[in-house]
């Protein structure tokens, strides 16, 4: 989504910065021929065409909640106000290095030795 907005931003400039985030995201029917090319995406018209108004609906709807004021609203996690449940930091499995390793056809100072694939 942020690769097609970027898509149809004008390279920035010394008057005008890239990420001006006061302006309408509206994509035109060439930034999404466009974009397809660059992902190496065949697309036809009538693909492009229902590409181009998802597109917008989405970035309408990013205008919408950017409308709202948001000033003096924390941060959230989670939309309910839950922790987390805890257990004790202990260990409850012992060492099983040396058991686990018996099986394997080759050991050395702890490792599995595998066979040397890349010259």
């Amino acid at each position: 989504m942020c690769f097609l907005w970027l898509l149809h931003r004008p390279f920035a400039t010394a008057a005008k910065p890239l990420f001006d985030l006061n302006f309408s995201m509206a994509l035109t029917l060439e930034a999404v021929k466009r974009a397809a090319h660059l992902a190496r995406l065949e697309i036809s018209a009538a693909e492009a065409d229902a590409t181009l108004a998802q597109l917008n609906g989405v970035f309408d709807l990013i205008e919408q909640m950017q409308a709202i004021n948001t000033e003096g609203v924390a941060p959230m996690a989670h939309g309910f106000d839950v922790s987390q449940r805890l257990r004790e930091d202990r260990v409850t499995h012992t060492d099983q290095r040396a058991a686990f390793q018996v099986p394997a056809p080759s050991v050395e100072r702890g490792l599995y030795l595998v066979p040397k694939v890349i010259e």
